[in-house]
């Protein structure tokens, strides 16, 4: 039974300085990638939060501190009441920050990352594919696609 070495020999143990590395090949390895999915997590952690926290607060009070809720503030409007219809209010306020912030923070980015991905599958098809005919499908660019 032959023995290999456990590596090439003309391989170095660490990155060289002055190699210059190939572009990731999956979108995933990305900078921009992450930067995306940061922007994610950071947003849909904080309206989790401010969502969850806001209905467990009404649940706890209603549940906890009744004396409380069932102050009246005018007529038949009671402090509970009061409380249950602005949960309506916080879901408006949170659909409203998630479209704004995926409007003018995850979108850019999004349709950056698009672009460059359709850039590079150009670049690896252009050589070896003959010019698009009338019967071949135009494909859509960054530009092809709506956001919202």
């Amino acid at each position: 039974m032959p023995e290999f070495p456990p590596r090439r020999d003309d391989t170095p143990t660490f990155p060289l300085p002055h190699i210059e590395h190939a572009p990731p090949s999956r979108i995933s390895d990305l900078p921009e990638f992450h930067s995306l999915r940061r922007a994610q997590r950071r947003f849909g952690t904080r309206a989790t939060i401010l969502s969850v926290g806001g209905f467990l607060l009404y649940v706890l009070l209603s549940s906890f501190v009744p004396a409380v809720m069932n102050q009246p503030l005018f007529g038949h409007l009671t402090i509970g009441l009061t409380l249950g219809l602005g949960q309506f209010v916080i879901m408006g306020v949170t659909a409203w920050c998630y479209v704004r912030h995926m409007r003018t923070r995850v979108d850019p980015l999004a349709r950056g990352l698009r672009s460059r991905q359709y850039e590079n599958e150009n670049r690896r098809t252009r050589p070896s594919a003959p010019p698009r005919g009338a019967g071949q499908p135009a494909r859509h660019g960054a530009k092809g696609f709506r956001t919202w």
